[in-house]
């Protein structure tokens, strides 16, 4: 029971016995694999449990039952939908740059698995734990938006030129009010570490010590997260009705695959980044020096804490796509320029006060 409430033991006897069968550089390499493997495999089963996921929530919200006919309850349906893609040829266009063409999903794909690397899952079970793993998250998730302008630009088609031109658009102005909402957290932490954003969270999460600003954050992360992830409302760099597919209308088979693997897995870091900064990420719910009722909410274990809270957030996200319309790209921009983003710069001068006169718990 010990390994489901801090990993720290299982991570250190896996290290001790490969370390004590192998010598150090072959330690560090078979450490490496093991990552690897678990990594691509969390993002093959993320993308398979989000589109049934995704098709249950459609249908519940429009009041049907969704995948009902593959294997009980339909819960086969997904990996019918995985087999398929699998299967299929890929095809790449004759007047494409065929170079660029293939590499881009390789790019927007290695990028979602690097992004999860800071994340904490759970206690000492985290991939790479940096000092300024926001930063890194910041800096790193920047480098999908070259993937889709490759894609887009080599596709040699108008629809993808336009779907990526619109998504480059949306990528770049939303980056700057969820990063000015992340700069919130850190401001109340002090801190750059996703660990040491969490455990400043052992007395309550941030979305209540954290007043008003904390509210205004958590509220602007999620709106400019959707757009940033190209999902409804915001799908202009994926419109159906008028650019087929966007970005990736050229694609088949597992380059396509990918593209949508990314779109699953970059939701996942999202609502993850958002459970972790604003809702305690592993972090029990605990209410202050309430020491009975936080011994109880101990019970449950931290891993399940995380996934359960990053799961209600991704059901947020796909409640907001099947009931708001989609926005034209002159009010998607207007959303971002003229209000978010003001609010967001005046959020940072509030935030700023309530740090100085220490106004927060």
């Amino acid at each position: 029971m010990k390994y489901l409430y801090d990993f720290t033991y299982l991570t250190d006897e896996i290290h001790n016995w490969l370390y004590a069968h192998c010598s150090p550089l072959m330690t560090m390499l078979l450490e490496f694999m093991i990552v690897g493997v678990c990594v691509l495999s969390v993002c093959v089963l993320l993308a398979i449990i989000f589109v049934y996921m995704e098709r249950k929530v459609a249908a519940f919200m429009q009041i049907r039952l969704g995948p009902n006919r593959v294997g009980p309850k339909g819960i086969l349906q997904a990996v019918a939908d995985v087999l398929k893609l699998l299967l299929k040829e890929g095809i790449t266009p004759q007047a494409s740059d065929k170079f660029l063409f293939n590499l881009a999903p390789f790019i927007v794909m290695i990028v979602a698995m690097l992004v999860l690397a800071p994340i904490p899952f759970a206690k000492g079970l985290q991939m790479y734990d940096i000092n300024i793993g926001v930063f890194y998250i910041s800096a790193v998730s920047s480098i999908s938006v070259i993937g889709i302008l490759m894609a887009g630009w080599a596709s040699n088609s108008k629809y993808s030129l336009l779907g990526a031109m619109r998504s480059g658009a949306q990528i770049v102005s939303y980056e700057l009010s969820a990063g000015l909402s992340i700069i919130v957290i850190v401001a109340l932490t002090g801190s750059m570490s996703m660990n040491d954003i969490v455990e400043s969270q052992r007395t309550g999460w941030w979305i209540f010590k954290g007043h008003i600003p904390a509210i205004i954050a958590f509220v602007i992360f999620i709106i400019a997260g959707t757009a940033e992830l190209n999902r409804a409302p915001f799908d202009m760099a994926e419109a159906e009705s008028e650019l087929t597919a966007g970005f990736h209308t050229e694609y088949t088979g597992m380059r396509f695959a990918m593209f949508f693997m990314a779109e699953y897995v970059n939701m996942f870091t999202v609502c993850a980044i958002g459970a972790t900064l604003f809702l305690g990420g592993w972090m029990p719910f605990h209410v202050g020096h309430f020491e009975s009722f936080n011994h109880i909410m101990d019970f449950i274990p931290p891993v399940v804490w995380f996934f359960g809270k990053t799961f209600f957030l991704i059901f947020v996200i796909m409640w907001f796509r099947w009931t708001f319309p989609r926005l034209r790209i002159d009010q998607l921009l207007t959303l971002e320029w003229k209000y978010l983003m003001p609010i967001s710069l005046v959020n940072m001068i509030l935030v700023a006060l309530v740090v100085i006169m220490k106004w927060h718990f």
